[in-house]
């Protein structure tokens, strides 16, 4: 077997992570290979205007793009070369017959476990990157095994497939370090020979760099699970302290201080308890809205509403800003234009999967409000997410695109919002100026004395 790796799927998932593996991995060529031409043409771009924003992501395929790590349209030929296959292709929550508004949509990776079964030369190891359900790795052994006469490849013949599951545990916006410095790395795989031999395959790509102790293994079922457990945990926090945030403004508490109280417990910890607009982004929906078909399909009925509760409160934090906005502002915002700054789902990507402020831009449009948006890197993809609504203005310069609004909300928690010059903002709108920092991120007391009427979360 070569050492050789093919990345099926360019987006978040395979761009980067290929593109740290091949830079620890000097000896491997790896490949990410994507049906998508104008996409991999990016990759591929003389001034690296790569498809996906993340810190530090071009310095690192500058330092291996035509070295060891080279991007392609050509599957055919990458799957027919390498050994060793990642699948990362997208998953997003199926929209229509049965599980629809909850369950994975696997069209995609059914398609592209039938790609590698049709291009392969030889025996692979086939390892899951996207997030997938639980047992999703038997049907792709199904369909990849079926000529050897059983999945275990003891009979019949044609090339043997072991599939393994390494999920991804990336943040947007941190993805490069978490990728050179994870908590952990997990993979599961069969139990017999087969499966324990491709498992240490795949432990020697990571362990170039992660320290033996923070790779961990384990049964493909429970690698799986795992990674929509995770994310539903971390959504729940989320959750949990925006239904808090809540009960902060109805009583004159302050949610920044209840959560920092909070954290000091051991127990808990301080992550995930920022009060803000929601989650957002490709992950935490679609994961806990997974986990909720999981749970109603093997009948736990109870287990499944109360993640559909961690969804709902979500959802309800948005609803919460626009009602909090209109109250505010006179029980109108009729005609009043309204400034989003940031439409990203959080800062230092521009991702707006799921974004808080796409919800609410809708629900302002839905009030009659004059909506201008503005973002550093997420503008193309905020004029894509809301082609269907009319007279929406996309600005990039903050000033020009706060100029003469009644409101300005701040959405995402872009580093430097703080430090813009919030007088001369101030000076240009119309007043009374009305700030809702919906991140908590500016100095409201600065803002007070300047004029502003300031509203936050949980304040």
């Amino acid at each position: 077997m070569n050492k050789d790796i093919v990345c099926i799927g360019a987006g978040y998932i395979g761009g980067p992570t290929m593109a740290v593996i091949a830079l620890k991995n000097p000896g491997r060529k790896v490949t990410v290979v994507d049906i998508d031409k104008e996409r991999i043409d990016r990759w591929n771009s003389p001034d690296f205007n790569l498809p996906v924003y993340e810190p530090g992501l071009k310095e690192v395929v500058a330092a291996v793009r035509g070295r060891n790590l080279f991007f392609s349209t050509d599957i055919e030929k990458a799957v027919a070369e390498c050994d060793i296959v990642f699948v990362g292709v997208n998953t997003p929550t199926k929209m229509f017959g049965r599980g629809a508004g909850r369950a994975s949509d696997l069209q995609y990776w059914e398609a592209t476990a039938r790609e590698i079964k049709r291009f392969a030369k030889g025996d692979k190891i086939v390892i899951e990157k996207s997030t997938l359900p639980v047992r999703t790795a038997a049907a792709m052994d199904a369909i990849l095994n079926d000529e050897r006469g059983t999945g275990s490849g003891e009979l019949g013949t044609g090339p043997k497939f072991t599939v393994l599951s390494n999920p991804e545990f990336l943040a947007e916006g941190t993805a490069i370090k978490d990728l050179l410095e994870p908590d952990r790395v997990l993979i599961g795989g069969p139990s017999d020979e087969t499966g324990r031999k491709a498992v240490e395959e795949a432990v020697e790509i990571y362990a170039a760099w992660v320290e033996r102790e923070k790779i961990l293994t384990t049964d493909v079922w429970s690698a799986e699970l795992t990674k929509l457990a995770a994310n539903a945990f971390l959504a729940q926090r989320v959750s949990s302290i925006n239904a808090i945030a809540g009960l902060c403004e109805a009583t004159g508490a302050d949610v920044d201080r209840v959560a920092r109280v909070i954290g000091f417990d051991s127990r808990i910890g301080s992550k995930f308890l920022k009060a803000g607009p929601g989650f957002g982004g490709s992950c935490f929906k679609k994961d806990v809205l997974n986990l909720v078909y999981l749970c109603e399909t093997y009948g736990l009925h109870t287990a499944a509403e109360y993640w559909m509760g961690v969804i709902r409160m979500n959802e309800h934090q948005q609803e919460r800003i626009v009602s909090r906005l209109f109250r505010e502002m006179f029980n109108t915002l009729a005609n009043k234009k309204i400034t989003l700054l940031g439409f990203a789902f959080k800062a230092d990507t521009g991702d707006t999967r799921e974004t808080p402020a796409g919800v609410v831009a809708r629900l302002l449009a839905d009030e009659h409000a004059n909506i201008t948006i503005s973002d550093p890197k997420a503008l193309d993809n905020a004029k894509r997410d809301l082609a269907d609504l009319d007279g929406i203005k996309y600005v990039p310069d903050e000033y020009e695109a706060a100029k003469g609004a009644d409101a300005v909300v701040v959405m995402t928690d872009w580093r430097h919002y703080p430090s813009l010059d919030w007088r001369r903002i101030f000076d240009g709108m119309r007043k009374p100026a009305f700030v809702f920092d919906t991140r908590n991120c500016l100095d409201r007391d600065a803002l007070l004395k300047t004029g502003f009427r300031v509203l936050n979360i949980g304040k």
